[in-house]
Formats: structure tokens, sequence, C-alpha cells
């Protein structure tokens, strides 16, 4: 078999694809500015999206590109990719993970998540995107922000539906074991919970006790994330809830 190229391999997502497809029994190619750090499981492509140094060969030979990376300048990096592909003569698939919800909520990242799709779509290669829920580890990033507050406060009325990168991970693998669907279904965590309940479940495992606060916020975002744009109930893909994930990553130090 072909390798597989991942990007954003070193990231929250990214390092949890590249374990699944290794697990898998995948050969992986991971696109990094750096060709040095600890042994991993996969080869280590030096290159850069946002200029396209190290593409060309990055992309030469695989069968599929799974497309985590992300940052400002998305759009940018993927026509990158794009064009190196195209230009491999390999025709690989193109999956790119993008986030449910973005073309009902009006923030400039998920403006331009939905660009990206745009590229991706108008590539030429076979693709599928793969939208999701928020991960885990984000809810608790934003919680543990507030760690030396005295009391905690989230938005009034918004529920989300984490799912974990590791069933992300999962499902990567598999669409990149398939053909290419172009849209694939979304996909959300086991759970559609309000922000003050995570508040409380993040809270118990940590040990805290803490008053959550809810406060209304206004504006079409809010509306929309209070309104569930945010959440696919009917695609509970992910099996591992936001208690689990926590208590995982206490047992390893990591939250």
């Amino acid at each position: 078999m072909q390798p597989i190229l991942v990007t954003g391999g070193t990231g929250t997502l990214g390092r949890a694809v590249v374990w699944q497809l290794a697990e898998d029994g995948r050969e992986v190619r991971v696109l990094t500015r750096r060709a040095d750090g600890e042994t991993e499981p996969y080869r280590r492509m030096v290159g850069d999206l946002t200029t396209g140094t190290g593409l060309s060969a990055a992309v030469s030979n695989v069968e599929a590109i799974v497309h985590c990376a992300t940052g400002k300048r998305d759009v940018e990096a993927t026509r990158n990719l794009v064009t190196a592909a195209r230009s491999s003569g390999e025709n690989p698939h193109l999956v790119f993970v993008s986030i449910v919800g973005i073309d009902h909520i009006d923030l400039p990242y998920y403006r331009t998540k939905l660009a990206t799709e745009q590229v991706v779509a108008e590539s030429g290669l076979p693709f599928t995107i793969q939208r999701a829920t928020q991960f885990h580890d984000l809810i608790a990033r934003i919680l543990a922000s507030q760690r030396w507050s005295p009391i905690t406060v989230v938005p009034r009325r918004f529920r989300f539906q984490p799912i974990d990168t590791r069933d992300v991970a999962q499902r990567l693998s598999e669409l990149v074991a398939s053909d290419p669907t172009g849209r694939a279904t979304d996909i959300g965590g086991p759970d559609v919970i309000g922000m003050d309940r995570l508040a409380r479940i993040y809270h118990s495992v940590h040990g805290q006790r803490r008053r959550v606060v809810q406060v209304g916020l206004p504006g079409f975002v809010a509306s929309a994330f209070a309104a569930g744009h945010n959440l696919t109930p009917s695609s509970t893909v992910g099996t591992i809830d936001f208690e689990q994930h926590l208590a995982d990553h206490t047992q390893r130090g990591t939250t």
C-alpha cells in the first residue's frame, strides 16, 4: 500500500490520526516544518504549506492526504497543497477535516473553513470533507482558561456535542480506506449538553468546587449557537464522552 500524508500531524487531532493510521497498519508521513523530534510511528517530511516548499516530495506517491493542518492562512495553504498534489500525477484522495455549522455561524475562523472547503471541492482531486463538532479538548481549554477566577462564567443557552479526537481519528482512518464521498455525513460526540453542565463535569473531575454563572450573549453568532447550528444529534459517531475524556487526560497529567 502507498503511504498516507497527514498535515497538522503534530497537532491535537493530527497526533490521534497518525497513531490510528499506524495502528491500522498504514505507512504514515507527517508534513512538518522541523526534521527533528521524538521517534514516532511516521516519517517526517519537511515542508511548509504557506510557502509551498517541500510539498512536492511530501505528496509524492501517496495514496491519500488527511488535511488536519489549520491556521489563519488555511485557504492559501490548502491551495498550495492541492497544486502540489495535482502536479504529482498520483491523484490522491484528499480528506479534509472541517466543522459542523460553519455555514450558519458567522465566526471569522468558520468563514475561513468554509472557503477552504470550497478549495477542496474545486481541487479536481477525489475528495471527502468530514465536518465534526467541537472537540473535548476545546471545551476543556475554555474552562481551564478561567482557573484563576473565583467563578466559572459560561454563555447561557449554549449547547455542545463535543467529540473526542480519537473518535474523529478512527472515522478519518475509515474514510481513507473508502472511496471518496464528497461531503461526508457530519459527525458528533455521544451527548448534546449545555455549557453549564460541561463546566460542572469539568470541576467534578478535577475535584473543584466552583460556582458556574450563566450569562446571556448578544449578536448573531450567539444566536446561532443557541439555535444549535453547531450540533448534529442524528450523527452521534463518537463514543467517548466529556467526563471520560477528562478522566483519561487527568490520568496522563495532560489536562
